[in-house]
């Protein structure tokens, strides 16, 4: 039997666009991992009469209904009380609960002496006969039971929260629903948009069943996902294998990752195996680059740092790069941009460096260079080479995409790819 799930996101702050419900995307990647099919995600803002009508219709389409939100301290946080009253149990106080809240409130302020105020113990209420699942990131449970045919999960809604709890406790609590598995793998590709990659796997995309195909547009790159269906993990690997082989054999060099969420990912890998630094000069990047490479975890392992050179006078008082340069071809230009990355190179002290310097836009440079210009360059120990990029799109897509193009070529020098 195939299971169908239904998500409700609870809370008004998700209608009126204050936050995004991310929490949904992180669960029905997990879902469909576990081979439990998500139908419909349905958000409600915090209102009781309103929610209850959300659990009716829910009931009526899915065997699994997931709520997310709505079980902390205050007065609107009323999941728990509409989903009891659903289903008919009563909701009874777990000492346990109450416990692990007050044990982790005191490690949040161990010296203050702080208690936790009485309304915070209302989230040690739970539904009668349900299975509590302790919240490793926060205070209030989660719990699943099991009534009228139907399973239904209470999880937290910070992210912070609710995906590692699905994920170390409502992951073995569904175990036993699962019908077979479903496997997905990602393909990352950079150099070649959607548009085109659609239009070479078109034919064999609409001829798949199992496993399928489809390409997801990100900001200057494609993600290609394969999705097998198999009574097995192992077994849904095997239909997907030849598919990736195929895939990695037609796009060669521009997929530059599996399973991967990043460039900057990659390229961090493969400085860390490579024992080398990196630095980075930016000017119409802004910093984009430093900061993309040090949100990931480990960075300062290969990082030394980066110079965000906007004027003239920093690229040449901290960078080194001729006056002349700067005033022959101009802050946006080929050789500028070597200079900058060779710059970096040598004040940060780094194995490798990049740069960037361009026209983001609105508007073109006093040069007459238009928006979407940007020349990326990468030095290391005896050489250097320039990228052109020509980037479309408004000035937030131009800076990305020219950090991307940085980090590819970091890429392509790494694993020994042309440039």
């Amino acid at each position: 039997m195939s299971h169908t799930a239904e998500l409700i996101a609870v809370g008004t702050e998700l209608l009126l666009g204050n936050i995004a419900n991310t929490d949904a995307q992180t669960l029905s990647r997990e879902l469909s991992a576990l081979g439990i099919n998500v139908y419909y995600h349905t958000v409600v803002g915090d209102n009781p009469e309103r929610l209850k009508k959300a659990v009716e219709i829910a009931k009526t389409r899915a065997d699994l209904i997931i709520t997310t939100g709505g079980l902390g301290p205050t007065c609107d946080d009323l999941t728990k009380n509409v989903l009891a009253e659903a289903f008919g149990k009563k909701l009874v106080y777990n000492p346990e609960a109450a416990r692990r809240m007050e044990a982790y409130f005191q490690k949040l302020h161990p010296e203050s002496g702080r208690t936790m105020t009485e309304n915070n113990y209302q989230q040690a209420y739970l539904p009668e006969g349900c299975t509590p699942f302790q919240n490793d990131r926060g205070t209030a449970p989660g719990c699943g039971f099991e009534a009228d045919g139907i399973w239904v999960l209470m999880l937290p809604g910070p992210p912070s929260e609710c995906g590692p709890m699905f994920r170390s406790r409502a992951v073995p609590y569904l175990a036993g629903l699962a019908d077979g598995a479903i496997v997905n793998r990602s393909l990352r590709i950079f150099g070649m948009g959607e548009s085109a990659v659609e239009f070479q796997l078109r034919d064999q995309m609409n001829a798949m069943k199992n496993p399928t195909l489809a390409p997801y547009a990100k900001e200057g790159e494609v993600e290609l996902r394969i999705t097998a269906k198999a009574p097995d993990p192992v077994a849904a690997q095997a239909l997907i294998a030849p598919v990736e082989e195929e895939l990695r054999s037609r796009f060669g060099p521009l997929v530059y990752g599996v399973d991967v969420s990043s460039l900057e990912e990659v390229c961090l890998a493969l400085l860390k195996d490579q024992g080398l630094s990196l630095a980075c000069a930016e000017s119409c990047t802004g910093g984009l680059i430093a900061k993309r490479i040090t949100d990931l975890a480990g960075a300062s392992s290969v990082f030394r740092g980066g110079v965000v050179s906007y004027t003239n006078e920093v690229k040449h008082g901290v960078l080194g790069v001729p006056r002349e340069l700067l005033d022959q071809f101009g802050a946006v230009s080929a050789p500028v941009a070597e200079a900058m990355a060779e710059g970096a190179r040598r004040t940060l002290g780094a194995d490798l460096a990049v740069s960037a310097t361009g026209v983001a836009g609105p508007d073109p440079d006093d040069r007459g260079n238009p928006v979407g210009l940007v020349y990326v360059a990468l030095a290391w120990d005896g050489g250097v080479f320039v990228h052109t990029v020509h980037a479309a799109g408004p000035r937030e897509r131009v800076r990305t995409v020219a950090a991307s193009h940085a980090f590819d070529l970091l890429r392509r020098r790494l694993t020994g790819l042309p440039l």
